[in-house]
């Protein structure tokens, strides 16, 4: 079990900057000008650094499916084993549903009463295209580069296939009014043993799988041809690196091949019930996270499937062969998907270390305005701003990186949203940060570097601060921070929904003195109307 961190120093409200003034007109109520900076006679401007606390947030699970999600949201899809002693180990599996192959069917053409068909069957795999960049060399001929690999790339982590007895379902089975969700903590369910044809397959990535050869056997079971096997983009000849995991071809055989055209294999939905899915199980000390796209838009070959190469060899009177044909399937891992996160243990951090690592790792939670020492239920310092009657002009919420932790895995971006307790249920509500609305590049989150070398996230919150200083009731949500996933940025509702396929980590400096001018803070630009 994870321990939850708590970090309860807070800094003194401490006013920094003179009032500074021009020549604006303007006579209007504050709530009626929203967050533009006024500077006249009339209003003055200033800014202060306000109390905040940042504690270790416990993320026990995450929505991992595709399901209510538009093609192209699905995000990377995570298999593999990462392992750094700074944070939690993940072991990451995946469940995809499998599409039945188009006009499945032995042989498409016809021959007389006095023939018979025999089907050999060749090689049968797993694919898994990696995502990869194409490098143009002078001295040398092109070649691709793996992406999206992260860890331990010299050990291999340890793969098997199973077949799922989990029905995958875009409805609740227990109540099928709602809409189904799975969850990164749902171990999966399989039937039978592994159908890779290596068991304990280890697993590395490597960028020279591009090519292979398919031996082409005919009914006395001798070999017909040789087929070289590889897959290229229409913009460049230069074979794309893929992973082939052999799959055990007698099983298979029985599984799938014998029954191309029984009534298992009639229709989508009866192949969904017969085969519920090809689970990709990754486990072992450690090794390397991969990440596949599931969605490849450059051509149905570079999706992961399951590859079936046979060959038909016609016989007529039994012994002379009339024609041999060489034949293949494709079945996509298609339909619906979740992930399996293994998570843990914990890390032993100190209380001024803020973990923040995707999946199903860890977030941060930050408390803004300090404590309610009248216990009053609002924040003694949130109550007295709210007295001044300010205008919030802008709002940075900065907070930097412990360099002295490993960070080459450190998000591009990181990303902030609400936790509100629902007074009446007590339910925890997730939402998103009113000022995401108002532009998701001005919101901010990415990572920085300044002049000197230290990293940083910013995030920008005028609109979040004017609407608690706004406020007349004890609201002052808790703001979550995480490592941003894709579905993060779809803004259809407020609601925040929790899916993660982002594996990258990073630690954060809280607000203790003791990280000086590296501290975490929050810094308020604001005018009031004088006196």
């Amino acid at each position: 079990m994870k321990v939850k961190k708590s970090i309860k120093k807070s800094i003194a409200i401490s006013i920094f900057l003179v009032v500074f003034s021009g020549i604006i007109s303007c006579e209007k109520d504050f709530t009626d000008i929203g967050t533009t900076i006024i500077s006249n006679n009339v209003f003055s401007t200033d800014k202060i650094l306000v109390d905040i606390a940042l504690e270790n947030k416990e993320v026990d699970r995450i929505r991992t499916d595709n399901i209510n999600l538009a093609p192209g949201q699905y995000g990377q899809y995570l298999l593999g084993v990462y392992n750094n002693a700074s944070y939690e180990k993940l072991e990451a599996s995946i469940l995809s549903q499998v599409e039945l192959a188009t006009n499945l069917q032995y042989t498409d053409k016809s021959y007389g009463a006095d023939t018979t068909i025999v089907s050999t069957l060749d090689t049968v795999f797993l694919k898994l295209p990696y995502q990869a960049t194409l490098t143009e060399n002078e001295d040398s001929d092109p070649t691709y580069s793996l992406d999206s690999i992260f860890g331990n790339q010299e050990v291999a982590f340890t793969l098997n296939l199973y077949q799922s007895d989990e029905y995958l379902s875009t409805l609740d089975l227990a109540d099928p009014t709602q809409i189904s969700n799975y969850f990164s903590d749902e171990e999966f369910l399989t039937t039978g043993s592994p159908l890779n044809s290596e068991l304990d397959y280890p697993f590395i990535p490597n960028e020279n799988d591009t090519i292979f050869t398919v031996k082409r056997r005919v009914s006395d079971n001798s070999v017909y041809d040789i087929d070289t096997i590889k897959i290229t983009t229409t913009s460049s000849d230069v074979p794309f690196p893929f992973a082939r995991i052999p799959m055990d071809e007698a099983k298979f055989k029985t599984l799938f091949f014998d029954k191309y055209e029984s009534a298992e294999f009639s229709s989508q939905d009866a192949f969904n019930n017969y085969f519920r899915g090809l689970i990709l199980k990754a486990t072992g000390p450690d090794g390397s996270l991969i990440s596949f796209d599931f969605n490849n838009r450059t051509g149905a070959a570079f999706n992961p499937s399951i590859e079936v190469y046979y060959t038909n060899t016609v016989v007529v009177g039994g012994t002379q062969v009339l024609d041999t044909i060489k034949k293949s399937n494709s079945f996509p891992l298609s339909g619906i998907r979740r992930s399996y996160y293994k998570m843990g243990p914990s890390p032993s951090i100190s209380n001024e270390q803020i973990k923040i690592q995707g999946t199903a790792g860890s977030e941060g939670s930050i408390t803004l305005f300090g404590a309610d020492n009248d216990n009053n239920g609002l924040s003694d310092q949130l109550e007295e701003l709210r007295l001044e009657n300010i205008l919030v002009n802008d709002a940075l919420l900065t907070l930097y990186v412990d360099q002295s932790v490993a960070s080459d895995m450190a998000p591009e971006r990181l990303y902030l949203y609400k936790d509100y307790v629902n007074p009446n249920s007590q339910a925890v509500l997730q939402s998103h940060v009113r000022d995401v609305f108002t532009g998701v590049s001005t919101f901010g989150g990415d990572l920085e570097t300044t002049d000197d070398g230290e990293m940083k996230y910013t995030f920008r919150i005028p609109e979040h601060i004017s609407e608690l200083l706004n406020s007349e009731t004890d609201y002052n949500p808790k703001l979550s921070i995480r490592a941003l996933n894709t579905t993060d940025l779809i803004l259809n509702d407020t609601i925040f929904r929790p899916y993660s396929w982002n594996p990258k980590m990073v630690t954060l400096l809280n607000e203790s003195p003791n990280n000086g001018v590296k501290k975490a803070e929050l810094k308020i630009s604001y005018s009031k109307k004088q006196d």
